[in-house]
C-alpha cells in the first residue's frame, strides 16, 4: 500500500491514477491519517440492442382502452 500526503497527491495525480489503474493500492492521507483510497471505476455493462427479443410478450389486451375508473386516475386536471 502506497500512502501519499495531499500535497504529494496533487503534485503526482497522473502517476497515482496510473498506479491505481495498474492494480496498485493508493491511499491519500492528511498528515499521518489515511482518509481516501484511490481505486479504478468499474465500467458499466454493455447494452445490446434487441437483447430481450423473443423473451418479452405482450398479452392480447395490451392496446385495449383502459376501464373508466382506471382512466380517471390519469386525468389530473
Amino acid at each position: 500500500m502506497a500512502q501519499f500526503s495531499v500535497h504529494d497527491a496533487k503534485t503526482n495525480l497522473s502517476r497515482l491514477i496510473a498506479d491505481a489503474l495498474a492494480g496498485g493500492e493508493v491511499v491519500i492521507a492528511r498528515g499521518s491519517v489515511p482518509v481516501v483510497r484511490l481505486v479504478p471505476v468499474e465500467p458499466h455493462g454493455y447494452r445490446a440492442f434487441g437483447a430481450f427479443k423473443g423473451k418479452i410478450a405482450m398479452d392480447e389486451g395490451f392496446n385495449d382502452a383502459l376501464p373508466g375508473d382506471e382512466l380517471d386516475g390519469w386525468n389530473l386536471a
